[in-house]
């Protein structure tokens, strides 16, 4: 925790933080200096956008960073609602209703491959077991924009969003939250931080339970998580973390769709309700359990070279019964069915090495990072299903979601996956400071393998290499401003091989970017605007002179866009956060048909607003009142763009009240109620006509934290 007795101005400074280059100064107010925030983060901390101690605004790239505080004010539950607020961002693309995994677009390129501390999280490509982290335990979360394969290999060309964990820290300091509110939640979280005596070790321990109904009928939410972590100074020099995440998910609401036709698009029965639910309450089970250990290693040789060695074992399980849907019948109301199960396990280990230091030649500061990263994952799948659409069929305007019998689901298929993947990279990074010019170079070598077997029979083996790049340069002009231009590059391994046997090459990206940004002098305003064109290329499409199942690598993918990130404080009461995203993404190149086309789930537009007013005096001193809107444009239905899904625009409200401001005997103790979508407006998401979501619903939550 950091104690601040002039929460604006420090909020100011840790948002403006994100785009300036020069140190804080001191004022007359009792600020904490940068010093504090890096404590707050851990010493082990690296940003995302360098791997360094380095600040993410000396990199010609952009990034957004969102802290603990600004995810406290605007009441963020998990990690997706942590996006809303963020440009270049489309978040919760499967609707309100699930939950069970975090997807985000970037730049209008989707990624499931989300970070954690720098290392990445267990993914299972293709299937559904994603480790996901539950927001609670986030100090920070980053989200790098663009081609980041430079630091982090096999990544999509969109960009990628890093979670940064709570640490443990030397200050005392422990509390409790307790919080209530829409679909019968019930949430107890503890955060208890401090040393152990006058030893060289502080500890940090993290648990939370949560139980609350679905969106959507007769399905529940419910996780438990424990996290506990240790930061043992060995010597002056070497700082070892011990850190463990647990979580066990024993449900977590609906993964089924709805069909276009009575949600999105008109439906001579009438029209479908957030609530509906598709499926089958006696097959709709998902059980998920992830356990992470974790090491660090910080050893500083001198005062100019540095090795941060960080390791993380997954150990992940899923069980997961389901249903999805066919055609909608000629009656405008039948969905016919598939039941099906999947048992998905695995055992991913990830490793990065980075060493870094300071160089001087001549007038110029060289910032060199010499990097070795590598990743193993073992994973098994057992597959089965109905097929044919065998399992009884559903009315949507009037289910009965008690037709499947869970001992007899009627399966006629069933298959063993078993998946080994690894990825060994060497990476290397000089950021060059010559008086106000900086000059970020970095490239990067991954080789990647996969090894598949299905019911032991060898399926869709690769063994591919790739070179990544990136280069850009930063200026310090006057009055705040830095101007940045940057070329970067990313790729993805690619299965498969054409009807000649060529086995792909991996898809690639490349983008270049443009931009500026701003910092007033008395930090008090910032700003940056971003211009990039984006390309992703050796995507498989159709080969038109060979058979329908025959693929061939000449696909292309073409994102344009705008984003605007901006933060004022206008008075010591008033501060004002102002986003906007322009994209323009294409199909470039594609033999199916869709050439020239725009991909799903890729607005146009998108905009949002926060501000937050505090009170300092008064009754009502020590509240914090926020309200944001945000806006999502229209986008497409499906990917031959035959329909428009409608934009939307959406209200939250939150406010935080000190309760010691009534009685001495309540000091420490805060109540928080938040409101997302406050005017509960329908809004939905679509892959293609017959799989979209409902957006989430109207939720209130009420919280009262115990600090001691």
């Amino acid at each position: 925790m950091i104690y601040r007795t002039f929460a604006p101005s420090w909020l100011a400074i840790s948002i403006a933080s994100s785009f300036s280059v020069p140190a804080i100064a001191q004022t007359d107010t009792q600020t904490p200096r940068i010093d504090d925030t890096i404590t707050v983060l851990g010493e082990t901390y690296r940003n995302t956008a360098t791997k360094t101690a380095l600040t993410p605004e000396e990199t010609p790239q952009a990034i957004s960073v969102i802290d603990r505080e600004t995810l406290d004010l605007r009441g963020a539950s998990s990690v997706s609602e942590a996006l809303r607020y963020a440009p270049g961002v489309n978040t919760e693309l499967r609707g309100g209703a699930v939950t069970r995994l975090d997807l985000f677009n970037i730049r209008g390129f989707i990624n499931y491959q989300n970070f954690y501390d720098g290392l990445q999280l267990p993914y299972l490509s293709g299937w559904n077991l994603q480790g996901q982290v539950d927001a609670f335990a986030v100090e920070q979360v980053e989200v790098f924009k663009g081609p980041t394969s430079v630091l982090y290999g096999n990544i999509p060309p969109g960009g990628m969003v890093n979670l940064i964990a709570k640490t443990p820290q030397k200050t005392r300091q422990t509390e409790i939250e307790i919080s209530t509110g829409t679909n019968n939640l019930m949430q107890a979280n503890l955060d208890t931080t401090g040393q152990l005596g006058n030893s060289d070790v502080s500890y940090r321990l993290l648990a939370l339970a949560r139980q609350r109904d679905s969106q959507a009928s007769t399905a529940e939410d419910e996780r438990y998580m424990i996290a506990p972590s240790i930061d043992w100074q060995a010597s002056d020099d070497t700082l070892i973390n011990f850190n463990l995440y647990y979580q066990n998910d024993p449900s977590a609401g609906i993964y089924t769709t709805v069909p276009a036709k009575g949600s999105v698009l008109p439906n001579p029965e009438g029209q479908l309700t957030p609530e509906t639910f598709t499926g089958d309450k006696n097959w709709n089970d998902f059980e998920r359990e992830v356990l992470m250990v974790g090491y660090k290693v910080l050893h500083d040789f001198n005062d100019d070279w540095t090795l941060l060695h960080n390791l993380r074992y997954s150990d992940a399980s899923l069980h997961q019964t389901n249903t999805y849907n066919g055609a909608l019948a000629a009656d405008n109301r039948t969905l016919s069915r598939n039941a099906y199960q999947t048992d998905e396990e695995l055992g991913f280990l990830a490793l990065d090495n980075q060493l870094s230091g300071t160089l001087y030649w001549g007038a110029a500061e060289h910032n060199v990072l010499i990097g070795l990263d590598y990743q193993h994952m073992d994973a098994s799948v057992l597959y089965q299903d109905t097929l044919d659409y065998s399992a009884p069929g559903i009315d949507m305007f009037n289910p009965d979601n008690n037709q499947i019998d869970p001992n007899n689901p009627g399966f006629h298929y069933r298959a063993k996956h078993n998946i080994n993947t690894s990825q060994l990279g060497v990476y290397l990074q000089d950021q060059i400071r010559w008086n106000k010019l900086i000059v970020l170079a970095g490239g990067r070598f991954d080789h990647y393998e996969l090894d598949q077997k299905t019911d032991g029979v060898k399926s869709g083996d690769i063994e591919q290499d790739s070179f990544s790049g990136r280069i850009g340069a930063l200026y310090n002009l006057a009055y705040g401003f830095s101007p940045y231009v940057s070329y970067s590059e990313s790729f993805e391994p690619v299965a498969g091989q054409d009807r000649f046997g060529k086995v792909f090459d991996p898809s690639e990206g490349q983008q270049w970017e443009a931009g500026i940004k701003y910092l007033s002098a008395d930090q008090t305003q910032s700003a940056s605007l971003a211009a990039y064109q984006l390309t992703k290329q050796n995507v498989v499409t159709r080969d038109p002179n060979g058979s329908a199942y025959d693929k061939i690598q000449t696909g292309e993918v073409r994102t344009r866009g705008l984003e605007f990130e901006s933060f004022w404080l206008l008075t010591d009461n008033l501060d004002i956060a102002l986003n906007y995203t322009y994209t323009d993404a294409e199909v470039t190149q594609d033999n199916t048909g869709i050439e020239g086309k725009t991909p799903v789930w890729v607005p146009e537009q998108m905009a949002s607003l926060w501000t937050n007013y505090y009170i300092y005096n008064g009754l009502l001193s020590g509240t914090v009142l926020g309200a944001g809107v945000r806006y999502v444009g229209e986008s497409e239905i499906d990917a031959q763009n035959s329909a428009k899904v409608p934009d939307y625009t959406l209200v939250d409200l939150s406010a935080r009240y000190d309760l010691g401001e009534l009685s001495a005997s309540l000091n420490n103790v805060s109540a928080t109620v938040s409101a997302s979508n406050l005017f509960d407006k329908q809004y939905y998401t679509c892959f293609d006509q017959s799989n979209c979501w409902f957006g989430a619903e109207r939720s209130v939550e009420a919280k009262v934290a115990f600090s001691f």
